[in-house]
């Protein structure tokens, strides 16, 4: 059995961490390269959030199984920071607050097979992805 992996997300250092420790975990599960690519990829686009956003946070790693038995990875992004005003705008391709692309939520969203944001302002925001092993 996995225990939950957790990462303190608050430099790009802990970014590359934490993409490694998913895709790490990711592989024990036996993903595809090309899931382990997505997966690592949308722990990146999360992790960095926390950074841009929040200035620290963590990323909590562990395995998802549904009600049919199936294993998958559950990405849990948690932070106290400012939180999201807007989550259906910031869901939305090209919206950005910072001044990037605006990539980051909805690429994390589109790579992984559910994805869910709970945000408070004020509060911090819960990204929780699950990727599921087909």
């Amino acid at each position: 059995m996995i225990d939950e992996i957790h990462v303190s997300v608050s430099s790009d250092a802990d970014i590359v961490t934490a993409r490694q420790k998913g895709r790490a975990l990711a592989a024990q599960l036996g993903f595809s390269i090309t899931d382990l690519v997505m997966i690592a990829t949308s722990i990146s686009e999360l992790a960095r959030n926390i950074v841009l956003y929040a200035k620290r946070g963590e990323i909590i790693l562990g395995v998802a199984t549904d009600h049919r038995g199936k294993r998958g990875i559950v990405v849990v992004a948690r932070d106290d920071g400012p939180g999201i005003r807007d989550v259906k705008r910031a869901m939305e391709s090209g919206y950005s607050t910072s001044g990037s692309l605006g990539l980051g939520l909805p690429g994390a969203r589109r790579l992984m097979d559910d994805f869910r944001i709970v945000s408070e302002v004020g509060k911090g925001t819960i990204v929780t992805a699950r990727k599921w092993n087909q």
